[in-house]
């Protein structure tokens, strides 16, 4: 166990903690939980920073880091969406947290095949991830009315959403010549 797989492990942790801030009945519930999410934002980034600059890698935090970046996230689209009860939110929801499950699916049949380069997480994954998690922290820092900050936090996600159907089929492109009846694991 290390500072970077610790981070990762706060990240799980601070889920819950997030939900339980989101459905809190109070005003000041909002910016909490999307103080909670800010945070658990930021150890994403940290613990990678951390493990590369440090030479502390390992394979606990490899399968850790991406599992708890998608719990979080997926957490965070399920409640905005429940709470919002809108096509605006509702659909790149959808999009992004389908999306993780197919890519998820790739990579590991790909690394099954012995070609997980072919599907390495691209700089534009990096930017869709960057639209997503500040459209996250907007949106479930404001009650769900149609404010300039909540507008805002949608046309994000939904850019976030493109981005993700984008790097999705270019993932699928990188792997297509990979998955055909002829290559087996």
């Amino acid at each position: 166990m290390n500072i970077p797989n610790i981070l990762t492990l706060l990240r799980v942790f601070l889920i819950p903690i997030l939900v339980l801030f989101f459905l809190l009945p109070f005003n000041w519930s909002y910016l909490a939980a999307s103080s909670i999410f800010a945070l658990a934002s930021v150890t994403d980034w940290l613990d990678g920073y951390l493990a590369r600059k440090w030479r502390q890698s390992t394979a606990l935090g490899a399968f850790l880091d991406p599992v708890a970046d998608k719990l979080l996230v997926a957490t965070a689209l399920l409640l905005l969406a429940q709470q919002h009860h809108n096509l605006y939110l509702t659909l790149p929801a959808l999009i992004i947290i389908c999306r993780e499950i197919v890519v998820s699916a790739l990579r590991e049949w790909m690394a099954e095949l012995g070609k997980r380069s072919k599907v390495a997480v691209s700089s534009l994954g990096k930017w869709k991830t960057a639209a997503q998690m500040l459209a996250l922290i907007i949106l479930l820092a404001n009650p769900p009315e149609p404010t300039p900050w909540v507008i805002a936090g949608y046309v994000l996600l939904n850019i976030s959403a493109v981005l993700t159907l984008w790097s999705m089929l270019l993932y699928l492109k990188a792997a297509a010549p990979h998955l055909s009846a002829n290559d087996k694991p």
